[in-house]
């Protein structure tokens, strides 16, 4: 047992290494922003999307590129606009002719949503004709046309992005697809510091080519030990306690009564969770800390959490619901 103990620990150490030297090379190109990277790397190793969200200028698509690059596998942008159509992200028959017989037939062309990484660009520029295009992509990693099931390759990844101002002409996205995203990640504005180092390294004539550093196989074999990485039977509590707390009907918390008209589902705990152990992983450990936990709640909740009327109105939000909580719950656990 102390033998494959030995072993596991190994393999982590080797691929967790490969992590470090991959927020190296990101952060070659991408100046600050760490958290926002880490949360990235958190959502590649939990298996699962992210949405970022930033006023423009942030990097958002770039950091995203960067991250692909980094990474040998397939990546597509698509460019989320108005008049989008499903069949644009999918794919669509086309109607070919074998020369060899003269017989004519549907060929299915496979879209953008073809490939390991996609980023989903703007994303809420699109009906939600469209957006529910990504929807079985997103949690049964397939695709159905025309009655015929393709299976997308792993690991899969949709990684979107959302512009918080001109709301003029966007689709928000309904709850049920925001849900479908592992992380809800905010972006804000660099240091002082960090602005001064973006202005000189980009408005010179030195361009950065990051390096390939991991493979979609050791992927894989990162996310299978993340779902090996222990976790108490406490922190499993604190976090049924905490997902719980956020729902009117069930929470004992007057805050959470007042403020919150929805709160999170199963799914939420499940998130909490398995990025709560990629955390882990990522920073080389193979225990959950309560800090772990803590760290992920955010992101995880801040959609899955929908406060009322009155609540913005007062200019509170789901990470202040989330705050409160984790401030109310967390001296519980031992």
């Amino acid at each position: 047992m102390n033998k494959e103990l030995d072993v596991f620990k190994s393999e982590v150490n080797a691929l967790t290494s490969k992590l470090q030297d991959l927020k190296k090379e990101i952060g070659k190109v991408i100046i600050g922003q760490e958290e926002t990277v880490e949360q990235l790397i958190i959502t590649f190793l939990a298996g699962g999307h992210a949405l970022l969200e930033g006023v423009p200028g942030l990097a958002k698509t770039l950091m995203i590129r960067t991250l692909a690059e980094t990474v040998d596998l397939n990546f597509k942008r698509i460019q989320f606009t108005p008049d989008l159509m499903p069949s644009d992200i999918i794919g669509t028959e086309i109607l070919e002719e074998d020369h060899s017989t003269g017989k004519k037939f549907f060929k299915f062309n496979k879209g953008p949503i073809f490939a390991n990484i996609v980023l989903a660009d703007e994303i809420n520029r699109t009906p939600p004709k469209t957006q529910a295009a990504l929807l079985e992509a997103m949690q049964e990693f397939e695709v159905t046309y025309s009655g015929t099931t393709y299976e997308l390759e792993r690991p899969f990844f949709i990684l979107a992005t959302q512009n918080p101002i001109e709301q003029s002409g966007t689709f928000p996205l309904p709850e049920a697809q925001q849900d479908r995203f592992l992380f809800y990640i905010k972006i804000g504005y660099p240091t002082d510091s960090e602005e001064t180092t973006i202005l000189k390294n980009t408005t010179g004539t030195k361009k950065v080519k990051p390096q390939k550093i991991i493979s979609g196989e050791e992927i894989l074999s990162l996310q299978q030990m993340v779902r090996e990485i222990p976790i108490s039977d406490d922190l499993i509590s604190f976090v049924s306690k905490v997902v719980r707390a956020t729902r009117p009907e069930t929470s004992t918390n007057n805050y959470v009564k007042e403020w919150v008209s929805w709160g999170a589902g199963p799914r939420a705990g499940q998130a909490m969770i398995v990025t709560a152990k990629a955390r882990a992983l990522m920073q080389g450990r193979l225990a959950v800390t309560l800090d772990d936990l803590k760290t992920v709640a955010l992101p995880v909740l801040r959609h899955r959490v929908i406060v009322n009327f009155r609540a913005e109105a007062e200019g509170i939000n789901a990470d202040t619901v989330t705050n409160e909580l984790l401030n109310t719950i967390s001296p519980i656990i031992k």
